[in-house]
């Protein structure tokens, strides 16, 4: 009996099966078919976030099927096995280090990336707002305020507004006439020092770099000579009270009317043949004292120092006995002295030769004189060299420039100026005014600031 019930509902399962006609087995098949289509497509069947959810293996572990699903699967013995095997039932339940570390490195990137997505679109906005809201700060108080007709007529500048907030800083502007703005721009900047290569052809001086980029309009006359008078002009107003209480005339600077603007010379030309044109295209800034001098004796300071360099000739200098307004540009490699005990005698020099009567710069080029800092710094060697040329230079009252420095890269570039400027080098000679005119090259002191 027990075997009956046992083998029964198989025995009627089979009998079933076997007095089956075609067309119902047909017909089974093709509702499993059916059903195992749709179980499959359902499975199967994702949105685009779930596919980038799988892509990125962050597909939820799926416990366990609908729960019509697993009756159907229950109550239809035949589909059981092949509607959920138990392979795939063991690797959705499987967890694993491994997909924690592969979701960990696919989706750490992506969020770095949505955060500096979203700081670029609030830059964006925030750099957009003035097209959609009107930003405008001006003071709008009294905006015809010293204008003629109107309250405090002529109030509404000073004289020396030109320069104004300007801080001179120890630059010299090299090739200042390159620039898009020969002298105003460096004196923007508050360089205290610009270059002019001058050339002598049909008794006139023009400004350039080669004789290719010479032109008629363009010479020492328009490019500073007459921009300098105007300007001098103008920071020393006669119709103020400047006159009664000042002996000399004020500088370019309005923050520093000391300081001294340097017009360095390069001579392109024969010396002997350049240098009197020279001085008679100066006469406009001579004849109103704004040029520095010296008259035998005494050096008297002015807005305007005049060095010369290149093909200038020394000995027509030492020719100006009395009233002196030229200076040479003299040469630093020769100046070196090694360092001596403190106590000890001074190393004999000839200071006659180049002196402050005579002179105001010590140049030479870095790269020849000191060489490249190919290791990102100098070396001792190079540190010596410097170091004796500074001491000679400034033991003769001069100033020490050097040119051809290093300006690429741009961190080596400044790492070399901050180098300069704490062994004693007086003038930077740059390129980039904007660079130079960001740094603080004050020399410190002591080390609280």
């Amino acid at each position: 009996m027990e075997s009956r019930l046992e083998a029964g509902p198989r025995a009627e399962y089979s009998n079933v099966d076997v007095n089956l006609s075609d067309n119902d087995t047909s017909t089974h098949d093709g509702q499993y078919n059916e059903f195992a289509s749709f179980q499959q497509g359902q499975r199967h069947r994702r949105t685009i976030v779930g596919r980038i959810r799988a892509l990125l293996g962050m597909s939820p572990r799926r416990r366990g099927k609908a729960e019509g699903d697993v009756l159907d699967a229950r109550s239809d013995g035949l589909l059981k096995k092949r509607y959920e095997p138990a392979w795939n039932v063991r690797r959705e339940k499987k967890t694993s280090a491994f997909g924690w570390l592969v979701r960990v490195v696919w989706v750490l990137p992506l969020v770095l990336l949505s955060i500096f997505g979203i700081l670029h679109l609030l830059q964006v906005f925030i750099g957009s707002a003035r097209l959609l809201w009107d930003l405008n700060t001006t003071d709008a108080f009294l905006p015809d305020f010293g204008t003629p007709g109107h309250i405090g007529a002529g109030l509404a500048n000073y004289p020396t507004d030109a320069t104004r907030n300007v801080q001179p800083i120890p630059c010299h502007s090299h090739n200042d006439y390159w620039r898009r703005v020969p002298l105003f721009e460096a004196i923007h900047y508050g360089c205290t020092s610009v270059e002019a290569d001058v050339w002598k052809f049909d008794e006139e001086l023009f400004v350039g770099h080669d004789t290719a980029s010479l032109t008629r309009n363009r010479t020492l006359q328009s490019l500073y000579v007459n921009p300098l008078v105007d300007l001098l002009d103008r920071m020393n107003d006669p119709t103020t009270l400047l006159p009664s209480i000042r002996t000399t005339p004020r500088g370019i600077f309005d923050e520093a009317p000391e300081q001294s603007l340097v017009l360095l010379i390069d001579f392109k030309t024969n010396g002997a043949e350049t240098f009197p044109l020279v001085l008679q295209h100066l006469e406009p800034l001579r004849a109103k004292d704004y040029l520095t001098y010296h008259d035998g004796t005494i050096l008297h300071s002015r807005p305007i120092t005049i060095v010369v360099t290149g093909n200038a000739p020394f000995d027509l200098i030492l020719n100006m006995t009395t009233h002196r307004d030229v200076f040479f540009d003299a040469p630093l490699s020769a100046m070196f002295e090694p360092p001596s005990p403190l106590f000890a005698a001074p190393i004999p020099t000839n200071e006659q030769k180049y002196n402050t009567t005579n002179s105001l710069y010590a140049s030479v080029s870095f790269t020849h004189a000191i060489g490249f800092p190919w290791r990102g710094r100098l070396s001792s060697s190079q540190l010596h060299l410097l170091r004796g040329q500074i001491r000679g230079a400034h033991r003769r009252g001069l100033k020490v420039r050097y040119w051809d420095t290093p300006g690429w890269p741009v961190n080596l570039r400044n790492a070399m100026w901050g180098v300069l400027m704490e062994e004693g080098v007086d003038v930077l000679n740059v390129d980039d005014l904007r660079g130079a005119a960001v740094g603080d090259w004050r020399r410190r002191v002591h080390g609280f600031w």
